[in-house]
C-alpha cells in the first residue's frame, strides 16, 4: 500500500478499482511493509496490516498471514511488489490451505521475465530489444565506449530504478545508488530515443491474454515514473504482449513496458510482474483489471470486454491524508487497525 507521489506502489489503485465495482460487497484488507505506507491509511479499507519486509522469507510471510487470517477472512490476496511475488509463489500451496487464493505468476514465469533475462527471451521470440549487460563493477563504465556502447544509456536496478545518465561520473553515481537499495547485479542498458507506451492485462494461465488496457505516457516524475497518460490502442504492442504471455503461459497480473523507438521499431523494456500503479486507468476505460482478476478466481473462462476508449486520460495527484495518532500507533506498534471506513465509494 505504498503510494509514494514519486514512485507509487499499485496497492492502492488496485483497492480503488475494486471499491469502484457497483456490485462489489467485500472488505478491502491492505497489507504493507512500513507505518507511513500512505495507503494503509486511506478511507478506501477496512483494515491494515503490516509484513515482515520480503528479505525476511516466505516463511516468515506465511507466518504472519496466518495470523492475519485470525482476524480477517481472506479470500483473495492480490500482490503488488516484485520483490514479494517470489514468496508468494512459494507459499501459494499453503496459502491455499488457509482459504487465501491468489492468481500469481510461478517462480519459474517470474524468472523468465526478469530484467537479466529479457534479452534471452527476447531473441527466442524475435523481439527487439535494446542492449542490456548485468554489472557489478562500476568501473565498466569507464570503458564501456570501448565495447561500442555510447552515452546516454539506462543504469536500472534488479526489481525497481533506473536512471538515464550522460558520462561516467553520472553512471557510477547511479550505479552505487541503485547497488545499495536494490542489490546487484545492476543493469546497463543501450538508450534508445523515442517515446514509452505501456500494457496491463492479466494472463489466465493457459497462454491467454485477459482484457489488455494501453497507455501513452503523457507527464513523468523525476523517477520515470507515469503522472498522466493517455489510453491508446496499438496493435502491435498488443501482438508483443500476446507472444510474452503465451511463450509464459503467464498468470495474473503484468505490464509491458515498451519503446516506440524514433525508427518506428517497437522496443521491449521490461515485463512486470504485477499490476502497475495506473492500473486505475483500466477501471476508467470500462476494463477493470482487478475484477477480473476475481473473476479468474470464480472460474469464469469467457470475457467480451468492452472497447479500451482511446484517448481517455488519467492525472495522478498527492493529496493529504488526515490520521488520527491512535490509527498511526496501532499500526506501528500492533502491525494491525481496522479504520472501519472502507464501505465508503472511491469518487
Amino acid at each position: 500500500m505504498n503510494a509514494k507521489p514519486d514512485n507509487p506502489g499499485p496497492g492502492l489503485a488496485v483497492a480503488r478499482c475494486l471499491r469502484g465495482l457497483p456490485d462489489f460487497a467485500g472488505r478491502l484488507i491492505g497489507l504493507g511493509y512500513d507505518a507511513l505506507d500512505p495507503g494503509l491509511h486511506h478511507g478506501l479499507l477496512d483494515a491494515a496490516y503490516l509484513l515482515p519486509y520480503p528479505t525476511s522469507g516466505a516463511d516468515a510471510q506465511f507466518e504472519r498471514l496466518t495470523g492475519v487470517r485470525e482476524n480477517e477472512r481472506i479470500d483473495v490476496v492480490i500482490p503488488c511488489l516484485d520483490a514479494e511475488l517470489t514468496n508468494f509463489a512459494h507459499n501459494e500451496t499453503r496459502l491455499l490451505s488457509l482459504g487465501m487464493r491468489t492468481l500469481a505468476p510461478t517462480r519459474e514465469q517470474i524468472k523468465g521475465r526478469a530484467k537479466d533475462n529479457l534479452p534471452a527471451l527476447c531473441r527466442r521470440l524475435s523481439i527487439a530489444v535494446p542492449d542490456t549487460r548485468p554489472v557489478t563493477d562500476p568501473s565498466f563504465f569507464d570503458r564501456c565506449t570501448d565495447d561500442g556502447w555510447t552515452y546516454p544509456l539506462v543504469v536500472k536496478g534488479i526489481y525497481y530504478d533506473a536512471a538515464i545518465v550522460h558520462d561516467p561520473a553520472e553512471a557510477k553515481a547511479a550505479f552505487h545508488r541503485i547497488a545499495d537499495q536494490w542489490g546487484y547485479p545492476v543493469l546497463a542498458q543501450e538508450f534508445v530515443p523515442g517515446y514509452e507506451v505501456n500494457l496491463v492485462a492479466v494472463g489466465d494461465g493457459r497462454g491467454g491474454m485477459v482484457s489488455p488496457v494501453m497507455m501513452r505516457k503523457k507527464a513523468l516524475t523525476e523517477k520515470g515514473k507515469a503522472w498522466a497518460g493517455i489510453a491508446i490502442d496499438d496493435d502491435d504492442l498488443e501482438r508483443l504482449a500476446s507472444r510474452i504471455v503465451r511463450a509464459l503461459n503467464w498468470r495474473g497480473p503484468l505490464e509491458v513496458e515498451a519503446l516506440r523507438g524514433d525508427d518506428g521499431l517497437l522496443y521491449l523494456i521490461e515485463v512486470n510482474p504485477r499490476f502497475p500503479a495506473w492500473v486505475y486507468l483500466s477501471h476508467g476505460v470500462g476494463r477493470n483489471l482487478p475484477a477480473m482478476v476475481l473473476r479468474l478466481l470464480a472460474g469464469e473462462t469467457a470475457f467480451d470486454p468492452p472497447p479500451p476508449r482511446p484517448g481517455t486520460l488519467f492525472i495522478r495527484y498527492a493529496e493529504e491524508v488526515i490520521v488520527p495518532l491512535g490509527q498511526f500507533e496501532a499500526i506501528l506498534i500492533d502491525g494491525a487497525v481496522r479504520t472501519g471506513s472502507g464501505n465508503r465509494k472511491d469518487p
